[in-house]
């Protein structure tokens, strides 16, 4: 079979990249939302806050650990596509989901019933507590669905194609913002207010709605099919090993974020109430980052199926220069408005003081940003999943840990918290250019 020559001009990464940059932000976005919305309620805004943040990194954490399989299955799928193999992969995408599923589920019956105790770990007290198990009991329910979107947006990218993932994303992302309104505070005559709860289940709903989509385009868009068919596609077990290698990869990952938002609460609650506030900016700009690195991933991975190892190079020098133009234009509009962003969150002064005085390091972090996560992303569809997984490990217990720790034996608080973090993202940049530098860049030569 003749092999097609992989498309890497800059329309064809804008064509990637863009479409990838609004499917990216769904998921932060329904974070985000809930953590403005419910920041503004009458009534325990900065205890709701609180426990919306609290709550979120909780659940992203299990979404990122898990949801580690979408790029994984990119990966198979875009380097069978580079190679000219893609009609040998029919039963492996359905048998791929289903490892989603399952797992998502295990973890769930996990987790549901020890909520108090993992909450209390990350010192949520009295009524943040109250309403961290209230917000989770909801929000909880949408994490296979979560999963199954992540599995069918990995499909998709593996094709080549983002255009859908954005379709499935931005429905998703525009309902919630609504459904929050709506449910948090109520149509006075029609809906109660619900507060907290009401920012679960919007939600909730939109990720029923978006599975519900992802399901539609799947069976429509594709020739691959939810029936389930043995024996096992080969691939499987290298999707096993590197969702494995990515697995204890994002439990380092969300080791770091979930001890900075529990050391953030020690401080607490207004400080906790800033950090979830640059927090969620931060999530929000990395994963509008991740746009570019999606192009990256998905070209990356047919190029070396392909062995075309100098389109390999010119790819990466191209995404990487994007993204690093992406991180100076967010840097400029964090810069002009971040007084009317922490306004958009709370109201309460303290809070935004706080917020004022550390806005600056999310800023700083976010070029180092661009280029940890194109890497990233390249590393991933590049199938370097043991790596990507050492990297971490290194990034979190020699780098962000002990600055972590060093800064608040100082009384840096929050400024200490967010330095930790910029230090881990630096070792991952740095970590993932040498490593590149001496792997791939001689091949392309």
């Amino acid at each position: 079979m003749k092999i097609a020559t992989t498309d890497i001009s800059f329309k064809r990464i804008q064509q990637l990249a863009l479409p990838a940059i609004v499917a990216g932000i769904a998921e932060p976005v329904l974070s985000i939302t809930d953590s403005a919305i419910v920041g503004n309620v009458a009534q325990h805004a900065t205890e709701s806050l609180d426990a919306v943040g609290i709550v979120g990194t909780f659940l992203s954490a299990l979404i990122w650990i898990l949801g580690q399989s979408r790029s994984v299955i990119s990966a198979i799928i875009s380097q069978n596509l580079g190679a000219g193999k893609i009609e040998e992969l029919k039963s492996f995408p359905a048998q791929a989901i289903y490892f989603n599923i399952i797992l998502s589920i295990v973890v769930l019956v996990t987790t549901y019933f020890f909520v108090e105790e993992i909450f209390s770990l990350l010192n949520a007290e009295e009524m943040i507590l109250e309403f961290s198990i209230d917000y989770y009991n909801i929000r909880v329910w949408g994490f296979p669905l979560s999963l199954f979107t992540f599995a069918v947006f990995g499909i998709f990218r593996g094709l080549q194609n983002t255009f859908w993932p954005m379709i499935i994303a931005g429905i998703g992302a525009g309902l919630n913002i609504g459904l929050d309104i709506i449910m948090v505070y109520g149509i006075e005559g029609y809906i109660p207010a619900m507060n907290i709860e009401g920012a679960a289940w919007a939600s909730l709903i939109s990720q029923m709605v978006m599975a519900s989509i992802a399901l539609f385009l799947l069976l429509k868009k594709t020739h691959f099919s939810l029936r389930l068919k043995f024996p096992l596609h080969p691939e499987i077990k290298r999707l096993v090993v590197m969702s494995l290698n990515l697995f204890v990869r994002a439990i380092a990952l969300n080791t770091a974020l979930i001890l900075a938002v529990r050391e953030a609460s020690a401080l607490g609650k207004e400080h906790l109430a800033a950090y979830v506030i640059t927090s969620n900016i931060w999530l929000f700009t990395a994963f509008f980052l991740d746009g570019y690195g999606a192009a990256g991933n998905i070209l990356g991975g047919r190029l070396l199926g392909a062995k075309d190892y100098r389109s390999l190079w010119t790819l990466t020098k191209r995404v990487n220069l994007y993204n690093l133009g992406v991180a100076v234009i967010l840097v400029g509009i964090g810069f002009l408005f971040y007084e009317p962003l922490g306004a958009l969150f709370s109201q309460e002064l303290e809070v935004r003081e706080l917020y004022n005085g550390i806005f600056f390091m999310v800023l700083i972090c976010l070029p180092f940003n661009a280029s940890a996560f194109t890497l990233d992303a390249i590393f991933k569809g590049l199938g370097e999943m043991r790596y990507l997984r050492n990297v971490l490990l290194g990034a979190t217990f020699l780098a962000f840990i002990p600055v972590l720790y060093l800064t608040k034996y100082f009384g840096w608080g929050l400024i200490g918290i967010w330095l930790a973090l910029i230090v881990w993202v630096v070792w991952r940049s740095l970590a993932l250019i040498i490593k590149y530098r001496n792997k791939y860049l001689p091949l392309a030569k």
